[in-house]
């Protein structure tokens, strides 16, 4: 997905007109003066900013704030309170996702040098090594952070990053991608609620869920780069009218931890173990915000399946998985973890306006 703002490459092409390097600079000889012997010209310096704005661009650092909100969902669905082990559920599941989003460049850095040159890897301004040594690493990290949480966490997390390689490596361009996809992220929300303390089991609906809304998105951003597509928005606004009457009307009954309400700070169970009915407004409310976020984009793609238009369906459709998770959330009877969550949103809309970087592509 195109972006703004993109660095110019650090040397100019053959045969470009004069550019800044020309200029005389204090120390430097004078035009027309003896010069040294031919050589490799020196390698314009990047400056720290120019550096850090590119790792943040291959990272896709706004989408980050859709992530927290599966390990918090979780944790909602199983009954059980957030604590510390969430906590490390969260920087194992950012870790993962980031590596994602390097290795996924990394993967298609043939393909994006002759559809996406503006990209960090084709432009030159991180190095494809580089890339796919940061993938390893976060890898890594992200395992390590799961097993702090408890052997729970790691058997949810290390199917969770082979998915994650699966995909970037050989499922992304296979009719198998988009299920691949909803996948990770329904194994990052019983990451959460495995890391919790809570029966993953338990989970299990909200995780499937949510990974029906990520397949949806996921089918769109497909064509994002060529268009055309007029089922796949179709189908994805289907799809959001579909969860957000279960996630708004269908309340299921709470976990054994949640009836007994054990854990300090959290509502207490209504009638039958049914959630109280504030929750079950704010849990309506908050699928109304989802497909309100989601819904406008698809039909706009589906009028006219224009590159642009579509590649805005797909944003539309990321930003859109933040509200459906406190959705979840609440409709788990969580009503402080549904709130937690949505302030994500807003967070997230600020972030992506300072740091330049409004348009977040998945693929």
């Amino acid at each position: 997905m195109s972006r703004t703002g993109a660095p110019a490459r650090d040397t100019p092409a053959p045969g470009a007109g004069p550019t800044a390097a020309d200029d005389p600079v204090p120390g430097a000889a004078p035009r027309g003066a003896a010069t040294p012997l031919p050589g490799p010209a020196p390698r314009a310096p990047r400056t720290r900013s120019a550096r850090a704005s590119a790792w943040a661009e291959l990272l896709r650092l706004p989408a980050l704030f859709t992530v927290p909100g599966d390990a918090l969902a979780g944790a909602a669905a199983a009954g059980a309170r957030p604590g510390p082990r969430t906590l490390l559920a969260i920087g194992s599941s950012l870790c993962l996702y980031e590596a994602g989003m390097a290795l996924n460049d990394w993967a298609d850095r043939t393909e994006d040098a002759a559809e996406r040159t503006h990209r960090p890897l084709p432009s030159g301004r991180i190095r494809p090594a580089a890339a796919l040594t940061a993938a390893g690493a976060l890898t890594g990290a992200g395992l390590a952070l799961a097993a702090g949480a408890g052997r729970p966490a790691l058997a949810a997390a290390v199917p969770l990053a082979a998915t994650v390689w699966a995909y970037d490596l050989a499922l992304k361009h296979t009719p198998a991608g988009p299920a691949a996809m909803a996948a990770a992220r329904g194994l990052d929300l019983l990451l959460g609620a495995a890391a919790t303390g809570g029966g993953a089991r338990a989970a299990l609906p909200s995780a499937a869920l949510l990974g029906t809304h990520t397949l949806a998105v996921t089918a769109v951003s497909r064509r994002e780069t060529t268009g055309g597509s007029v089922l796949a928005p179709l189908a994805a606004l289907a799809t959001t009218g579909a969860l957000t009457r279960l996630v708004s009307h269908r309340r299921t009954r709470l976990p054994a931890g949640r009836r007994a309400a054990a854990a300090p700070g959290l509502p207490g169970p209504g009638p039958a173990g049914r959630p109280p009915r504030a929750t079950g407004v704010l849990a309506t409310a908050l699928g109304a915000a989802y497909a309100a976020t989601a819904a406008r984009p698809y039909v706009h793609a589906a009028l006219n399946p224009s590159p642009p238009l579509t590649q805005r369906a797909v944003g539309g459709g990321i930003r859109a998985t933040i509200p459906l998770q406190a959705a979840l959330a609440a409709r788990s009877g969580s009503a402080g973890t549904a709130l937690l969550v949505a302030a994500l949103a807003p967070a997230g809309r600020r972030f992506a306006r300072r740091s330049g970087m409004r348009k977040v592509s998945i693929t």
